[in-house]
């Protein structure tokens, strides 16, 4: 009788500790059927808010979408990402005619097919995207259940597992490139966009005395800084003199862009603000550094945004037709 009272004990303690062991989101889909890949580097944190960030992206699967949308995919499962965001650019070379055109086939619902992918992405305008009918990218919203572009520039804000707000303002930066203007028959409708009318809502959102937000995001397509093919762009240099100074007077902790086609992370001396650029989602192009340079590279690939209570954590990852590998990790702490 007492043996058999120990044998229980002993099964329950087991049964017990199992039951406690931590599945990550990774685990648990394969095990149920799930056909994607884990990518080493990436770890899930318990109570973290993460979403994954690319731009650049509309080739119809060429150059290395389709080794991106792959891994985003798998990115997307390991940490189970809230959702997307597209830094624009989002159809080459001239957009997308109306909400039929085959680009919404061949260049997006083809190619980002992942099961894990099938959640909301808030995506910006890019330049190329200015080509076409930025109209039918906003009337989409209403098509597809995924693409969110509700407005030229919108706001959305997101509860954290600690109580806390994600604050997240979604700009449209390209009625700020003043060399845009001198050719409206490229950017269409570029000339009718009322740039006060969206510097006073950026500021006004930034400006809410809610302390419950801890973390102040801003996505839009073009950059502050780059060390990359437009480092010395006189349209880089004054967007910089336009924004730089209002994200860090209302510590904006991340501005997310695109517009260079490579993988950069930069803090300039002095600066609250990091920029975080993603614009390799298909076509590379040569990147480099400047002053404030934390990480550049000319790799394919996307980032990953984390958050768990007072630190933002963000990975590199480079994604080609080897598989994922992660470049880089970078720590923000509060």
């Amino acid at each position: 009788m007492r043996q058999l009272l120990i044998t229980f004990f002993t099964v329950g303690i087991c049964l017990s500790s199992h039951a406690q062991e931590q599945v990550t989101p990774f685990e648990y889909e394969k095990e149920t059927g799930y056909s994607g890949k884990n990518i080493p580097g990436i770890t899930y944190q318990d109570d973290s808010f993460n979403f994954v960030v690319v731009g650049d992206f509309g080739r119809v699967g060429d150059y290395y979408q389709r080794d991106v949308a792959r891994e985003m995919g798998h990115a997307t499962v390991v940490l189970d990402a809230n959702f997307i965001v597209s830094v624009g650019d989002n159809f080459y070379p001239d957009g997308v005619q109306s909400t039929q055109d085959y680009h919404w086939i061949s260049s997006f619902e083809e190619i980002y097919k992942d099961p894990s992918l099938y959640r909301s992405w808030y995506v910006a305008l890019g330049n190329h995207d200015y080509r076409g009918n930025v109209q039918a990218q906003i009337d989409y919203s209403q098509v597809s259940r995924r693409w969110n572009m509700p407005d030229r520039y919108y706001s959305k804000t997101f509860e954290l597992e600690n109580g806390k707000k994600m604050q997240m303002l979604v700009i449209d930066t390209n009625p700020f490139i003043k060399s845009y203007h001198k050719n409206p028959e490229k950017y269409l409708q570029i000339a009718e966009q009322d740039t006060a009318a969206q510097r006073q809502w950026l500021e006004s959102e930034l400006a809410k005395n809610d302390p419950s937000i801890a973390w102040k995001v801003v996505v839009g397509h073009h950059p502050l800084y780059s060390g990359g093919v437009r480092k010395e762009s006189a349209d880089t240099k004054l967007f910089e003199q336009q924004f730089a100074d209002l994200f860090d007077k209302y510590k904006v902790d991340a501005y997310i862009c695109g517009h260079e086609h490579d993988l950069q992370i930069i803090k300039p001396a002095g600066r609250y603000t990091t920029q975080y650029l993603s614009g390799a989602g298909s076509e590379v192009r040569q990147s480099g550094e400047r002053e404030g340079t934390i990480f550049a590279a000319t790799e394919p690939g996307f980032m990953t945004f984390s958050i768990v209570n007072n630190q933002l954590t963000v990975h590199v990852v480079k994604a080609d037709p080897k598989g994922a590998a992660v470049l880089y990790k970078h720590n923000t702490n509060k």
